[in-house]
């Protein structure tokens, strides 16, 4: 079997169902570490991110809270991106743990993502609370989460071109793209045009891109 890429290798080891989101830091400091922790952990929870709360649970003031990680949208930015990759982490581990031999990675990686999108309460929360942030957050390309999702998916479409000769469509990088983009359409559908989110569509939708058929 052919090396999956770095990136993604990573992903592939054993994830327990809950336990602390690993680490992330901006810059890399514990200080950092820490309040982008508790700040995932807050939205995790469906707690609205209050500063003023959150540094008084850290122990430091509003001050150093802005100081060490800016405004409240690059920390809800940082903390989204690190509930994102515990989430991209799980997904990789409960395909790779039922994927039936011969079976490619991506399509059933990404739907284990769309079914974790859709069954967040706390994300859902954020969305309810603070659309337009959350959205602005969620869906920049220049951002962090969009950015990052992208990158895990055209990992896997190559992973799938190496091991099973996958010919997609068009070239991964912008294949990979267009799968984010088809998920944010149908997963946040509610916020964004007023309409049910639909998971299996998006699933059906995405699974025919990947293949290069029709759904």
């Amino acid at each position: 079997m052919a090396k999956a890429p770095r990136t993604l290798a990573r992903r592939r080891r054993a994830v327990p169902e809950g336990g602390q989101v690993r680490a992330l830091a901006r810059p890399s400091t514990s200080k950092n570490d820490r309040i982008v922790a508790t700040a995932a952990r807050w939205i995790y929870e469906g707690r609205r991110l209050d500063m003023q709360g959150l540094a008084d649970e850290l122990g430091i003031s509003r001050v150093t809270l802005f100081r060490r990680v800016g405004s409240r949208e690059e920390l809800i930015g940082q903390a989204l991106w690190r509930l994102t990759e515990r989430m991209l982490d799980i997904a990789v581990a409960r395909w790779e743990a039922e994927r039936p031999e011969g079976e490619l990675h991506t399509p059933g990686t990404i739907r284990h993502i769309n079914a974790m999108v859709a069954g967040s309460s706390g994300l859902r929360r954020l969305l309810d609370d603070e659309p337009a942030l959350t959205m602005r957050v969620l869906t920049d390309p220049r951002g962090r989460v969009q950015s990052g999702i992208v990158a895990f998916n055209e990992d896997l479409l190559r992973r799938d071109m190496t091991e099973f000769g996958l010919v997609t469509l068009i070239e991964p990088g912008a294949l990979a793209y267009a799968l984010v983009r088809l998920g944010e359409s149908f997963l946040y559908a509610d916020v964004i045009a007023a309409r049910k989110p639909d998971v299996a569509t998006a699933n059906r939708l995405q699974q025919a891109l990947i293949e290069g058929i029709l759904p």
